[in-house]
Protein backbone atom coordinates (compact mmCIF):
# COMPACT_ATOMS: atom_id res chain seq x y z
CA UNK A 1 0.00 0.00 0.00
CA UNK A 2 1.45 3.46 -0.79
CA UNK A 3 1.89 5.29 2.01
CA UNK A 4 0.13 8.49 1.88
CA UNK A 5 1.16 12.09 4.21
CA UNK A 6 -0.25 12.95 7.14
CA UNK A 7 -1.27 16.18 5.42
CA UNK A 8 -2.92 13.44 2.92
CA UNK A 9 -4.62 11.39 5.31
CA UNK A 10 -5.95 14.92 7.13
CA UNK A 11 -7.61 16.44 4.14
CA UNK A 12 -9.24 13.23 3.26
CA UNK A 13 -10.52 12.89 6.85
CA UNK A 14 -11.94 16.03 6.65
CA UNK A 15 -13.56 15.96 3.06
CA UNK A 16 -15.28 12.86 4.95
CA UNK A 17 -16.15 14.69 7.90
CA UNK A 18 -17.89 17.74 5.53
CA UNK A 19 -19.82 14.68 3.94
CA UNK A 20 -20.32 13.48 6.92
CA UNK A 21 -22.11 16.84 8.02
CA UNK A 22 -24.06 17.55 4.41
CA UNK A 23 -25.57 14.03 5.50
CA UNK A 24 -26.83 14.21 9.23
CA UNK A 25 -27.36 17.98 8.15
CA UNK A 26 -29.81 16.72 5.66
CA UNK A 27 -31.03 13.74 8.06
CA UNK A 28 -31.95 16.67 10.28
CA UNK A 29 -34.16 18.72 7.23
CA UNK A 30 -36.20 15.01 7.14
CA UNK A 31 -39.45 14.65 8.45
CA UNK A 32 -38.61 12.90 11.57
CA UNK A 33 -39.64 12.89 14.92
CA UNK A 34 -38.70 16.25 16.61
CA UNK A 35 -35.87 14.69 18.59
CA UNK A 36 -34.50 12.80 16.10
CA UNK A 37 -33.84 15.41 13.86
CA UNK A 38 -32.50 16.97 17.11
CA UNK A 39 -29.78 14.07 17.31
CA UNK A 40 -29.20 14.74 13.78
CA UNK A 41 -28.40 18.22 13.89
CA UNK A 42 -26.18 17.80 17.25
CA UNK A 43 -24.23 15.19 15.18
CA UNK A 44 -23.94 17.63 12.10
CA UNK A 45 -22.26 20.17 14.96
CA UNK A 46 -20.20 17.52 15.93
CA UNK A 47 -18.96 16.57 12.64
CA UNK A 48 -18.25 20.55 12.07
CA UNK A 49 -16.29 20.73 15.15
CA UNK A 50 -14.40 17.46 13.80
CA UNK A 51 -13.65 19.05 10.77
CA UNK A 52 -12.26 22.19 12.51
CA UNK A 53 -10.13 20.17 14.99
CA UNK A 54 -8.57 18.07 11.99
CA UNK A 55 -8.20 21.39 10.15
CA UNK A 56 -6.53 22.85 13.20
CA UNK A 57 -4.04 19.73 14.05
CA UNK A 58 -3.32 20.16 10.24
CA UNK A 59 -2.21 23.56 10.85
CA UNK A 60 -0.63 22.77 13.58
CA UNK A 61 0.86 19.50 13.39
CA UNK A 62 2.36 19.75 17.22
CA UNK A 63 -0.79 20.11 18.84
CA UNK A 64 -2.23 16.66 20.43
CA UNK A 65 -4.17 14.60 18.35
CA UNK A 66 -6.33 11.78 20.75
CA UNK A 67 -10.02 11.45 20.80
CA UNK A 68 -11.98 10.02 23.79
CA UNK A 69 -12.53 6.27 23.92
CA UNK A 70 -15.75 4.87 23.85
CA UNK A 71 -17.31 1.17 24.16
CA UNK A 72 -18.65 -0.44 21.25
CA UNK A 73 -21.52 -2.45 21.34
CA UNK A 74 -21.44 -3.59 18.34
CA UNK A 75 -25.09 -3.23 17.62
CA UNK A 76 -24.39 -1.75 13.86
CA UNK A 77 -22.41 -5.15 13.03
CA UNK A 78 -25.83 -6.73 13.55
CA UNK A 79 -28.26 -5.10 11.35
CA UNK A 80 -28.39 -4.60 7.29
CA UNK A 81 -28.37 -0.81 6.41
CA UNK A 82 -31.96 -0.39 4.91
CA UNK A 83 -33.20 1.68 2.92
CA UNK A 84 -31.18 4.82 1.03
CA UNK A 85 -32.02 8.09 2.58
CA UNK A 86 -35.53 9.35 1.35
CA UNK A 87 -38.18 11.58 3.20
CA UNK A 88 -40.48 8.49 4.21
CA UNK A 89 -37.77 6.65 6.27
CA UNK A 90 -38.41 5.95 9.61
CA UNK A 91 -36.75 7.21 12.02
CA UNK A 92 -35.21 3.99 13.39
CA UNK A 93 -34.63 3.52 9.63
CA UNK A 94 -32.84 6.70 9.54
CA UNK A 95 -30.66 5.79 12.74
CA UNK A 96 -29.43 2.30 10.99
CA UNK A 97 -28.48 4.38 8.03
CA UNK A 98 -26.26 6.74 9.87
CA UNK A 99 -24.92 3.71 12.15
CA UNK A 100 -24.20 2.01 9.63
CA UNK A 101 -22.21 4.86 7.92
CA UNK A 102 -20.03 5.41 11.36
CA UNK A 103 -19.56 1.46 11.33
CA UNK A 104 -17.87 2.21 7.91
CA UNK A 105 -16.03 4.97 8.60
CA UNK A 106 -14.53 3.40 11.76
CA UNK A 107 -13.61 -0.07 9.68
CA UNK A 108 -12.12 2.06 7.35
CA UNK A 109 -9.52 3.86 9.51
CA UNK A 110 -9.06 0.91 11.97
CA UNK A 111 -8.18 -0.91 8.52
CA UNK A 112 -5.55 2.24 7.67
CA UNK A 113 -4.19 1.98 10.54
CA UNK A 114 -3.40 -1.54 10.58
CA UNK A 115 -1.89 -1.39 7.06
CA UNK A 116 -0.16 1.45 8.00
CA UNK A 117 4.11 1.34 7.39
CA UNK A 118 4.50 3.70 9.58
CA UNK A 119 3.60 3.86 13.25
CA UNK A 120 2.86 7.92 13.05
CA UNK A 121 0.56 7.18 10.39
CA UNK A 122 -1.05 4.41 12.32
CA UNK A 123 -2.26 6.51 15.23
CA UNK A 124 -3.35 9.03 13.53
CA UNK A 125 -5.50 6.73 11.73
CA UNK A 126 -6.44 4.60 15.18
CA UNK A 127 -7.59 8.32 16.57
CA UNK A 128 -9.77 8.97 13.54
CA UNK A 129 -10.98 5.38 14.49
CA UNK A 130 -11.85 5.95 18.05
CA UNK A 131 -13.56 9.37 16.80
CA UNK A 132 -16.09 7.42 14.32
CA UNK A 133 -16.44 5.26 17.56
CA UNK A 134 -17.67 7.94 19.17
CA UNK A 135 -20.52 8.62 17.04
CA UNK A 136 -21.09 4.72 16.55
CA UNK A 137 -21.57 4.35 20.29
CA UNK A 138 -24.16 7.45 20.69
CA UNK A 139 -26.14 6.01 17.69
CA UNK A 140 -26.13 2.24 19.03
CA UNK A 141 -27.27 3.74 21.75
CA UNK A 142 -30.11 5.56 20.15
CA UNK A 143 -31.03 2.73 18.25
CA UNK A 144 -31.32 0.21 21.09
CA UNK A 145 -34.11 2.55 22.37
CA UNK A 146 -35.47 3.28 19.42
CA UNK A 147 -35.76 -0.59 17.88
CA UNK A 148 -36.41 -2.12 21.71
CA UNK A 149 -38.71 0.49 23.65
CA UNK A 150 -40.20 -2.44 25.69
CA UNK A 151 -36.83 -3.36 27.76
CA UNK A 152 -37.19 0.13 28.85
Amino acid sequence: MSQPSIEAILNKAIDREVEAYEFYLALSQKNLDASVKQIFSELAAEEKKHQTLLQSFLDNPEKAFKFKRTADFKVAETVEEGPPLSTDMKPVEAITLAMKREEEAMNRYKNLAENSETAEQAKIFQELAYMEQGHKTRLEELYTNMAFPEIW
